[in-house]
């Protein structure tokens, strides 16, 4: 049983250091951050369609749960764009020091969808963060709009998981993820549609970003998000919440070995972002005492 736990344990600290790959992914692929997104999200779906038919899993789910999924992609597609547009605005370890903020806006959202009470400390640490973020803000001010998209992506990310969380609890992961992914790319399509986008040359990808492509889609995509929902059937929400907050710490050294010094930030910038990841971390401390 411990050995398990251990192996769940590990499992899940690899889905974590995939998810910090995805920044670096981000970064290599040329393609525009809108262009990416749609590629990522059409080649994830693709796999997870072909998986769900070679395991005849069931797709049926009621109209208002279809609605629900459809609404919850177009969340996950605005998230990854806004994302991979501050990566491309500014860097990576600016992008992933502000996604760490996503814990402090799920602490606001939760109350109004799960019809719970503020904790006051949550609103303590909200303000901790703010001072996190003007420390960044006053010595990187050549990334303030790569900032201020990486924090609409944070705000996306609390908002997506805060909804998945009350369907993961009822359907299973690869069908959520099907009709998530299918509803994000049906908006992003017709998008690029009445934008006129969809010409020949947006289909035209190099060799490199294809293969940066299918490796983001499935194994970033596809795999860890199948995979992260079975580890946290055996692990505690507590241990699963604080390992995730590793993946900016992962995201970052890679970023750093990768790009060198295109990733290398002020002394300042190192204070800000500990500053945000530590008020996440102690927050997880007092949710497991409280």
């Amino acid at each position: 049983m411990q050995n398990d736990k251990l192996k769940n344990y590990l499992h899940l600290h690899l889905i974590v250091f995939i998810w910090g790959f995805t920044a670096v992914l981000g970064k290599l692929i040329s393609l525009q951050a809108l262009d990416l997104v749609w590629f990522r999200m059409l080649f994830a779906l693709l796999i997870m369609v072909v998986y769900v038919l070679y395991t005849k899993e069931s797709l049926k789910i009621p109209l208002k749960t279809f609605v629900g999924f459809m609404l919850s992609g177009v969340i996950i597609a605005c998230h990854w764009f806004t994302f991979y547009e501050a990566i491309k605005s500014s860097n990576i370890s600016v992008t992933l020091a502000c996604l760490s903020t996503g814990a402090f806006f799920a602490s606001l959202l939760e109350p109004i969808f799960y019809k719970r009470k503020i904790i006051w400390y949550e609103l303590v640490f909200g303000l901790v963060v703010i001072a996190g973020l003007l420390v960044i803000f006053n010595v990187e001010t050549q990334y303030k709009l790569g900032i201020f998209l990486a924090l609409i992506s944070a705000f996306l990310s609390a908002l997506f998981s805060v909804i998945n969380g009350k369907y993961a609890k009822e359907y299973n992961s690869n069908v959520i993820a099907i009709y998530e992914l299918g509803g994000g790319l049906f908006f992003l399509t017709l998008y690029l549609f009445f934008s006129d986008k969809l010409t020949p040359s947006f289909f035209t990808i190099s060799r490199n970003d294809f293969l940066w492509l299918l490796i983001l889609s499935s194994i970033c995509t596809a795999y860890a998000f199948s995979a992260s929902v079975k580890v946290m059937k055996f692990l505690s929400p507590y241990t699963v919440m604080l390992t995730i907050n590793l993946e900016p710490i992962y995201g970052t050294i890679l970023a750093v070995i990768v790009f060198s010094e295109k990733e290398k930030m002020s002394p300042e910038f190192y204070i800000g972002a500990l500053i945000i990841l530590s008020t996440v971390i102690i927050n997880g401390f007092l949710k497991k005492q409280y």
